[in-house]
């Protein structure tokens, strides 16, 4: 009887260790960033360490990189990552069974917030005799990681303009890209990400450099119409060393989105303590890009379905 009763008390024990531990579970929320030097994984980090972010009791925010935009809005829909950052263009074209070579419709991907307007941009020796994009063609050209959203629009914008075939591309991170330019292993480098960006940052100290105006050839070759979610932007004059002048381009929006099956508690939960004056003052310490972050600027750019606890905050604020 003695050791019967001792197995029935160390099985109670055992349960209810067990029910408190998962009583006490924090959710786990992966979020995907983007490779090193990229705004998408300032974004992803600064989430992390958020001291609110930190200190909060029902989840678990982790920041990992990932290729970019592609990979995230694929590991989004499966599950594999809870959060990250993709443009709304990808969102979009993803929902909709539209992204190149991939009939896959990616549902399960819901926007969150729109974080800031993406541009490309594309770097050049101030020397070179680059002024467009067909000028290229012959040329070693950084084009972006593989599976990163900046390598997709650059195969995109490129294939319309008729050069992605004529140029030797190097499939590369944006870090990498800069130190290969500055080594002279490239003649020009593709970005698309959110300024300034350190990346160029970096080249700019090692080369006088230039900047395309993307705007002027994606007006003349009809970019606009055929792909409609693009949007005009300029880079303001000096934002980079040496390039005093602004630099007309065109941009997509990067989105916070999450997988469907995120709880909508952890999705509102999670913009009622960003989208705070006390938010929105560290994301913009992280990174200067992000001073185009607020409560009004939340549903912008967003074309596709919102997750529901994102829904409930933005309505909440008036904005949706």
């Amino acid at each position: 009887m003695k050791v019967r009763h001792l197995f029935f008390i160390g099985f109670v024990a055992i349960v209810s260790l067990a029910f408190c531990q998962s009583a006490f579970a924090k959710e786990r929320i992966v979020f995907g960033g983007g490779p090193a030097g990229g705004t998408f994984q300032v974004v992803a980090n600064a989430i992390q360490v958020y001291d609110p972010i930190k200190a909060e009791p029902d989840f678990k925010v982790q920041a990992q990189s990932s290729a970019g935009s592609v990979e995230n809005l694929r590991k989004t829909d499966a599950g594999r990552q809870h959060m990250s950052v993709v443009y709304s263009g990808h969102v979009y074209q993803g929902r909709n069974g539209k992204m190149k070579n991939d009939p896959t419709k990616y549902e399960n991907v819901m926007a969150v917030a729109f974080l800031y307007g993406a541009p490309a941009q594309l770097v050049v020796k101030a020397d070179s005799g680059i002024k467009t994009v067909k000028d290229l063609e012959g040329k070693k050209v950084g084009v972006g990681n593989a599976g990163s959203g900046a390598f997709a629009n650059c195969e995109l914008f490129f294939t319309h303009m008729g050069v992605w075939d004529k140029i030797e591309r190097n499939a590369m991170g944006y870090n990498d890209a800069a130190q290969a330019f500055g080594n002279n292993q490239l003649d020009a480098f593709w970005l698309f990400v959110g300024y300034p960006t350190g990346a160029v940052m970096m080249a700019a100290q090692t080369n006088d450099i230039a900047m395309v105006n993307l705007d002027k050839d994606a007006e003349e070759s009809g970019f606009y119409k055929e792909y409609p979610y693009f949007a005009k932007v300029t880079i303001p004059a000096n934002t980079y060393k040496g390039v005093g002048y602004e630099v007309n381009s065109f941009q997509d929006s990067a989105l916070w989105v999450a997988n469907k099956d995120v709880s909508a508690d952890t999705v509102y939960k999670m913009l009622s303590l960003i989208y705070t004056d006390e938010g929105l003052a560290h994301m913009v310490s992280q990174k200067k890009t992000f001073k185009s972050m607020s409560v009004k600027s939340g549903p912008t750019g967003v074309v596709t379905p919102f997750h529901p606890g994102a829904e409930k905050f933005w309505k909440e604020k008036g904005v949706l």
